[in-house]
């Protein structure tokens, strides 16, 4: 068999990781990348000194796992088991014949006419923010954290799409207060997998299971609310509710229900938040960017509110949103499991492997994206996109398990970009740290601090 980069792997010595696994628990990308410059795109190495693996910015090899040949590989126990004791056994965390019986009960409550329709709710949700919420808070001060505003309000859009009528406040602060610390906990274990004594002994366990309870019974009563009254509304729990299996014509339980609730919210929310934190931060570094979409937005809607149908034609905003995706991905890694002996390109994988696809990694390749630092939207123009490989490019994962809320995600930042940048101008405080903080999502670690005008009409 002729040689090929794959038949020589490079290996990170079992006790380097281990020595790095400190550094790696407070910011994996900076070792991550270390070690890509280090020993290739393409290497083994050991998770925490311990758990055995290959990683990967390879858009062929991370293809080959997550579409071409998904069915050898399974979401890793680390995904799966992990993230399932807090989160569930929603569409996220579940795999196989289950994940599989969900996906299809469910995606279709996300094609068009469904987006169309929570259009609405979330451009009514955008401007009740804006007016109520973010207005008095740059009264206040123009000086604000803008990440933790983009969390609230895409939490509150994601509980308006997914119930309707609004959740009580303390509830809304609850959900969002539980999830943070909920994810930045299952990110300890998985980047400290040796200090799991520790957790269990010193109660950290029991108390961030206790936080997950205590969310699941907040979802589970607005469940059974709309199941007692009665009541229908065109939102995403609805969808929920009416969405039957083919082979039984029944629906899901009520642990189903809050089980997929549960990890709408999650997604739902955190992928858009920081998504436009991110972009907030691109766009106050490129203010002719800036003119470029208002002048688009000028042009397509002449002044008017938008509606559904406008979205497609704003194809500058979509493109700046790519663009900030791929610098700063919220799906900024995965990983596979081999269940059957595989092989690429003379790389045999036996049943067992882990290979761990950076994604965040192959955003920024230099030979895949030139000058990949760079904030440039027009990569992402119609004209430009055929040039790139197709798994170069995954904010949202690929293959079968991307993500289901991709384009409920997309038009969600886009309505948010137009209607923010219509009525503020940005800049970064000269004083803000921009820091890279990876939890299940990629969050700015240090949030992001920006002066906040209103427009001069």
């Amino acid at each position: 068999m002729p040689a090929t980069p794959f038949q020589s792997l490079s290996s990170i010595p079992r006790w380097k990781s281990l020595r790095n696994s400190l550094r790696f628990a407070h910011n994996p990308i900076t070792v991550l990348n270390e070690n890509t410059q280090h020993y290739g795109h393409t290497y083994r190495f050991h998770l925490g000194g311990f758990l055995p693996g290959i990683l990967t910015t390879d858009p062929g090899l991370i293809q080959h796992i997550l579409q071409r040949q998904h069915r050898s590989w399974r979401k890793s126990p680390v995904q799966t088991e992990r993230l399932g004791e807090f989160l569930g056994n929603g569409l996220l965390t579940s795999d196989g014949e289950y994940w599989l019986r969900q996906r299809r009960l469910i995606q279709p409550g996300f094609h068009r006419a469904r987006l169309e329709a929570l259009s609405g709710i979330m451009l009514k949700e955008v401007d009740d923010f804006l007016d109520n919420r973010f207005e008095p808070a740059i009264r206040k001060s123009t000086l604000v954290d803008l990440a933790p505003l983009m969390m609230e309000l895409a939490f509150r859009v994601v509980a308006k799409s997914l119930f309707t009528t609004d959740l009580r406040e303390e509830d809304v602060q609850l959900l969002s207060r539980n999830v943070t610390a909920i994810q930045a906990y299952i990110m300890r274990t998985l980047r400290q997998p040796y200090l799991m004594p520790w957790f269990r002994l010193s109660g950290q366990a029991h108390r961030h299971k206790e936080l997950s309870r205590q969310s699941d019974l907040t979802i589970m009563r607005y469940i059974q609310a709309r199941r007692q009254s009665g009541v229908r509304n065109d939102d995403l729990l609805q969808m929920l509710l009416d969405a039957r299996y083919e082979d039984t014509g029944q629906g899901m339980t009520d642990q189903q229900l809050m089980e997929e609730a549960a990890i709408l919210f999650v997604a739902g929310h955190e992928t858009t938040a920081n998504a436009l934190s991110w972009t907030w931060y691109l766009l106050s570094q490129h203010p002719s960017v800036v003119s470029r979409l208002r002048e688009e937005f000028d042009s397509v809607l002449g002044g008017r509110p938008p509606v559904f149908a406008d979205l497609p034609r704003l194809q500058y905003s979509m493109q700046v949103i790519e663009e900030s995706m791929r610098l700063y991905p919220p799906a900024w890694i995965t990983d596979r499991l081999a269940v059957e002996d595989n092989e690429y390109e003379g790389l045999f994988l036996p049943k067992g492997s882990r290979v761990v696809a950076y994604i965040y990694g192959v955003h920024h390749r230099p030979d895949l994206w030139p000058d990949p630092e760079a904030f440039r939207p027009e990569r992402f123009a119609r004209e430009e996109k055929g040039a790139y490989h197709s798994f170069a490019y995954m904010p949202f994962g690929g293959g079968p398990r991307q993500c289901i809320g991709n384009n409920f995600a997309l038009m969600e930042i886009q309505l948010i970009l137009l209607r923010m940048l219509s009525r503020y101008d940005m800049e970064l405080d000269p004083g803000h740290e921009i820091g890279l903080e990876p939890l299940v999502t990629l969050r700015p670690r240090f949030g992001m601090r920006m002066i906040v005008k209103n427009r001069k009409k």
